[in-house]
């Protein structure tokens, strides 16, 4: 297997510095380590951006968030040179837009409904369906939680105006970046920091604090039992899910990603990361 990691931009033989320490961590576990270009994935020069990576073998990738369709030409330019990404482009499609996997997980994560446009029309009809109450607004792989009451919340999803105020507040602030379309969230009271869990083929390999809130660590012995079977049943190779506590006491499903494009945070070390996932991604 070999690791896949960006460049640095201006020392483009070396990894970013970002994801360098990971990359140091894999090599002293014997994993083997070759570079991409991200500013040429994301300007649409996919084969440019593969040419420091060593022809065929299994590879996984650990970097910046791609868009499903920049990750599906990143794949195919492997392809060409006989490397294969552990994650397809429809598993990381999956993971990494929440249509993907809302479904399977509907039972543990906020009830949520979502447009495929960016239409005002569209997005009434969502926010009707979703019925009445608060909503927590993103689209299908972001929110904007750090513009939390000018383009997250929703406090009344009766409230027409205001909430299309936030919706259009949320488009503007998102421009090229938005993808797919509007998801409305029913809002939850949660009250405790996220924990960022990271699933290997459908079993957790490791426990820790979102990189938000590095230091604030998760609960011994967290309970994952009834998640267990919902994500194993989305035979997904690596992903990450983040949990939060509800007023109830109920852990519920934040957020899945793809776990090649998710954050670590800086209270895991890289080479306890790269000892705790390495098993499971060769």
């Amino acid at each position: 297997m070999t690791l896949l990691v960006p460049a640095n931009p201006l020392r483009p033989r070396r990894p970013d510095d970002h994801f360098a320490p990971e990359a140091d961590a894999a090599r002293a576990a014997g994993i083997d380590v070759a570079v991409v270009d991200h500013d040429a994935l994301t300007r649409g020069d996919p084969h440019r951006a593969v040419t420091a990576v060593p022809a065929g073998g299994v590879a996984v990738y650990r970097g910046w968030m791609l868009r499903s369709d920049q990750y599906a030409a990143f794949a195919d330019a492997l392809a060409a040179r006989g490397v294969t990404l552990r994650t397809s482009s429809d598993q990381y499609r999956r993971a990494h837009e929440l249509p993907g996997w809302y479904h399977q997980l509907a039972p543990v994560t906020p009830t949520s409904t979502w447009t495929t446009s960016t239409e005002r029309t569209a997005f009434d009809q969502a926010r009707i369906r979703l019925g009445t109450g608060a909503a927590v607004l993103r689209d299908y792989t972001k929110s904007m939680k750090h513009h939390w009451h000018e383009a997250a919340f929703i406090p009344d999803l009766t409230d027409p105006t205001t909430a299309w105020q936030v919706a259009a507040r949320f488009l503007e602030l998102r421009a090229d970046d938005f993808t797919g379309g509007f998801v409305l969230r029913t809002f939850e009271h949660f009250t405790t920091a996220e924990v960022r869990t990271w699933w290997i083929g459908g079993t957790c390999a490791l426990v820790g604090a979102h990189p938000d809130t590095p230091n604030d660590l998760p609960p011994t012995g967290l309970d994952l039992s009834t998640l267990t079977p919902l994500v194993a049943a989305l035979d997904l190779p690596f992903i990450t899910i983040d949990l939060a506590q509800r007023d109830d006491g109920i852990w519920r499903v934040i957020e899945l990603g793809d776990g090649q494009v998710s954050d670590r945070p800086t209270t895991i070390s890289p080479h306890d990361f790269v000892a705790a996932v390495r098993v499971g991604i060769r």
